[in-house]
């Protein structure tokens, strides 16, 4: 039987958050109507999640020094990484001796803070299709690969990074320099470490939220979401939708494909498991132990949205991955460089129909930092798509005055 104290309280339930960015955000709103005491970290002052939680707490989350001292200050039930720079390794310490619990726990974390990881279990242990890659500490050893073993047209993404950011793909081999470059200035850590991946010539690449939660003989299920198609620019998601239609025989691969990578990192937990798809074929291409930003399209399309399931999934609680109605997301981006902005079009935005908004709180604005997102549902997923792509085109980021 779960049981959850009163937040503020001597009996609380108290969960700690590290990353809380707009999908920290909404995980914080719906552990807190479970009635969970919640702690926002991030590495800036004023960052989303901080604007909902119970308390907000800044510090550098990949110093192991700054990282420890919060940990054993706060005293949380539950560490909950949302992002992957994290000092992983004070994660692991403090889940062997005892002192907390970490979602889904902290090989888990470490694993997939960085591609290496994940990628080598997804290969080389499981023995899943993936593309062909390698891993470069230098611009000569990248040189080096794509010349001896991937070809091109390839992609090169930091070793470290999350949202598309330092992704780039690579048509020849006057390209490289650029991508390296790139790739250094947008991984989430320093060190100059890569993967170049050979491309694939997929049809279409979806994300497999999975779920694994607790059943009611306190066994870990396993549950799937209707599969969730997506638009990306430079590795940048834009716009999604779901359900994306697939094969039948396409989709139970990629279940098959999820479910190993999942039963292998274990714990209670929603997992973003991105595939690529061509006609029946499934190839893996990362995971992220969180909700995943594509589906923020589930705050309109499931009756229980990703941040929820997390939150129940943490807490030992049941969960459904029921589809409410099809829909799509539309990002809004900053579209300028500024502090304290304002929004305009708001109400242009809400007059197209079967739309909603969310906008992210975010202090300050670039031109392609993801501001908000639109949202549309409609019977028919295209047409879903055209109103919140709509929607998102309403809102304009202008500096405050």
């Amino acid at each position: 039987m779960t049981t959850i104290g009163t937040p503020l309280s001597p009996s609380a339930t108290k969960v700690m958050l590290l990353g809380s960015g707009e999908l920290g955000k909404e995980v914080l709103i719906a552990l807190q109507r479970l009635g969970v005491e919640t702690v926002a970290v991030d590495r800036y002052s004023n960052a989303p999640g901080h604007q909902v939680a119970h308390h907000a707490r800044t510090i550098a989350m990949s110093d192991p020094a700054q990282l420890t001292a919060l940990i054993t200050t706060e005293k949380p039930d539950i560490v909950v990484p949302e992002i992957e720079a994290i000092a992983t390794s004070v994660l692991e310490t403090l889940e062997a001796a005892g002192q907390v619990r970490v979602i889904p726990n902290a090989r888990a974390a470490r694993l997939t803070m960085d591609r290496e990881g994940i990628r080598r279990l997804a290969a080389e242990t499981l023995g899943l299709s993936t593309s062909p890659y390698r891993f470069c500490d230098s611009i000569n050893e990248l040189q080096a690969a794509i010349d001896d073993a991937i070809g091109y047209p390839c992609v090169v993404k930091p070793a470290m990074s999350s949202s598309g950011k330092g992704q780039t793909k690579i048509d020849g081999p006057q390209d490289v320099q650029a991508a390296w470059d790139y790739a250094m200035a947008g991984g989430r850590v320093s060190g100059a470490r890569v993967i170049v991946e050979g491309f694939i010539d997929f049809d279409y690449e979806i994300t497999l939220l999975t779920v694994r939660a607790l059943g009611p003989d306190g066994q870990v299920e396993t549950h799937f979401c209707e599969p969730i198609g997506h638009t990306q620019v430079a590795g940048d998601y834009v716009e999604s939708w779901q359900p994306h239609p697939m094969h039948p025989a396409a989709l139970l691969k990629a279940q098959q494909i999820a479910r190993s990578v999942t039963d292998n990192l274990g714990g209670q937990s929603i997992f973003g498991v991105e595939l690529f798809v061509k006609g029946e074929e499934v190839w893996f291409s990362e995971v992220s132990p969180r909700p995943h930003d594509t589906g923020l399209v589930t705050m309109i399309t499931q009756w229980q949205n990703e941040f929820e399931l997390h939150a129940r999934a943490i807490l030992g609680l049941p969960v459904s991955t029921a589809l409410k109605s099809p829909g799509a997301s539309a990002v809004i981006y900053g579209g300028l460089d500024a502090q304290g902005v304002v929004f305009e079009g708001v109400d242009e935005a809400l007059r197209v129909a079967q739309t909603e908004l969310r906008l992210f709180g975010k202090p300050e604005s670039f031109k392609k930092r993801r501001m908000g997102v639109a949202l549309a549902y409609d019977d028919d997923v295209n047409a879903a798509r055209e109103r919140a792509k709509k929607a998102a085109l309403c809102v304009k980021v202008r500096a405050a005055s």
